[in-house]
């Protein structure tokens, strides 16, 4: 139903349209007129009121679909989640919003569209001395960059104010009939305005330009997409590293013509490239150098047909390069994923301090040795109770199979300087806090860092599962005891290794 009032709408609107001449407006009676106004505007309330009820529709459903606080459709922002308060204050998606700033800027993007056709008449060669004119113009800026500073004011001057002062003054209108008038005076600018200024009023709704406008812009648009389009198609296959090898060369020679750039972009005769290259530009759009290019390519491919014929039995072949299997030879690639060590923490605790069973506790990434942040705020080691619920880092995945135990166990308490613990050397390699101070120079030959001599703590040292202090041979060594027990602290860990490869990301 919209969609038919519509279709009244427009052809009432080209109907009631005046003509340029006054023929046609005196030859209509005046009822007549009248009653076309008449149709006219109630077809434009009717349309109106049913838009009204279908955009009061179509509201309330992206209210349901896209809800917000304050019960109006919300969008996501084009600045993202931290918005300056010029753009956390503007007013989410609505449909009479829209509608109205549609017609809004429908009637007031005329002057682009103009504008855009001069510039294309002046560039197609329409009127060759306005060509020629913008030729001696870009070539004196080409010469002397500094001319560009003054081109906006020679702009403004000449093509604002001048033809604002001339509609403001303007020459004497020539008669139809110079027999019967005495000679023109000729234009002179003295005296008070004989006109009114210039004013740039929008364009009225349901009129030609305001239809006109619309076909612009719907051609515009199309030709965003078409320009967009094509961009998407060339550009993007040889950037976005889907074929790694061809956008590995790309970039290593844009990086190379950057480095060279720097060093060598002052001797570049600037001004004489853009100046040729913009007289090249300009001349190829002449119509007389588009024929002859195109006689020129026709007769060329007259005399060698082997090459616009595919079916030539014998065709010239030109010389051509593999560019695929050229590259594949000067690029090489990683073929294997990255590759990386993750370590998780087995912790244990002491059942009953002193004294008691080791317990397991935890699997933690932190060893959580004494002197750590979570220890002295006394805070418990987190982490996961089980060994199969370990999971790799985000944007990784498990390259083994199984855990390994980390047999170097010192190397890790070194790395980290951990101090105030006993390091087994052998064994299950745990890694056990001590108890007391008092304890440390007694338990040196376990390998106690600590507080003790560096070069002693160094010596190497043996253990089993569990390891008493006990002199052998004017060495330090360990063996199975039950003394040693009171010495030790109420946690133990060890380190295990596993490592991890880089997910491959698809979509």
């Amino acid at each position: 139903m919209v969609d038919e009032l519509e279709e009244q709408l427009l052809t009432a609107a080209d109907e009631s349209v005046l003509p340029e001449d006054d023929e046609g407006l005196s030859s209509q009676p005046q009822d007549h007129q009248s009653r076309s106004a008449r149709k006219v505007k109630s077809l434009k309330n009717g349309i109106f009121r049913a838009a009204s009820i279908q955009d009061k529709l179509l509201e309330k459903l992206l209210s349901q679909v896209i809800p917000s606080e304050n019960g109006q459709a919300q969008t996501p922002s084009i600045m993202g989640g931290d918005d300056p308060p010029a753009f956390a204050e503007r007013p989410g998606f609505s449909i009479p919003l829209m509608s109205n700033n549609f017609r809004r800027f429908n009637a007031r993007i005329g002057v682009v569209f103009k504008f855009q056709s001069r510039a294309l008449k002046v560039l197609s060669w329409r009127k060759p001395t306005h060509t020629l004119s913008l030729l001696a113009v870009y070539t004196f800026v080409c010469l002397d960059p500094y001319l560009l500073f003054v081109l906006p004011l020679a702009i403004a001057v000449f093509f604002i104010f001048v033809p604002s002062f001339i509609a403001r003054h303007p020459a004497p209108s020539t008669s139809s009939d110079p027999d019967h008038q005495v000679r023109n005076l000729g234009y002179s600018p003295r005296g008070p305005p004989l006109a009114p200024a210039r004013n740039f009023q929008p364009t009225k709704e349901l009129s030609k330009d305001f239809f006109r406008n619309m076909g612009d812009l719907q051609n515009v648009m199309e030709d965003f997409s078409v320009i967009h389009d094509k961009v998407v198609t060339l550009i993007v296959p040889v950037t976005n590293f889907s074929d790694e090898a061809l956008s590995s060369a790309i970039f290593v020679m844009l990086f190379a013509a950057l480095v060279v750039m720097l060093i060598s972009a002052h001797l570049i005769p600037w001004r004489y490239i853009m100046l040729v290259a913009g007289w090249g530009a300009i001349l190829s759009a002449h119509p007389t150098i588009n024929r002859l290019v195109t006689q020129a390519t026709e007769h060329y491919l007259h005399h060698n047909p082997s090459l616009s014929s595919p079916t030539d039995p014998n065709p010239v072949k030109l010389p051509t390069v593999d560019i695929p299997a050229l590259l594949s030879k000067e690029i090489i690639l990683d073929s294997a994923p990255e590759t990386r060590e993750v370590e998780i923490f087995e912790l244990q605790r002491l059942s009953h301090y002193p004294g008691g069973e080791w317990e397991p506790w935890v699997f933690s990434p932190s060893p959580y040795d004494p002197l750590s942040a979570q220890r002295i705020s006394g805070q418990r080691p987190q982490g996961t109770r089980f060994f199969e619920d370990v999971q790799p880092p985000e944007g990784w995945e498990w390259s083994e199979k199984k855990w390994g135990l980390d047999l170097w166990s010192r190397e890790w308490v070194e790395e980290r300087i951990i101090t105030g613990v006993e390091v087994e050397t052998e064994g299950e390699r745990w890694v056990y806090d001590i108890a007391s101070s008092s304890d440390k120079s007694a338990g040196g030959g376990m390998g106690t860092i600590g507080e003790e001599n560096e070069e002693e703590s160094r010596e190497p040292v043996r253990s089993s599962k569990q390891a008493t202090p006990m002199r052998q041979n004017g060495g330090l060594s360990w063996e199975e005891g039950e003394e040693g027990m009171g010495r030790r602290g109420e946690w133990r860990r060890r380190r295990w290794v596993r490592m991890v490869k880089r997910k491959n990301v698809t979509g």
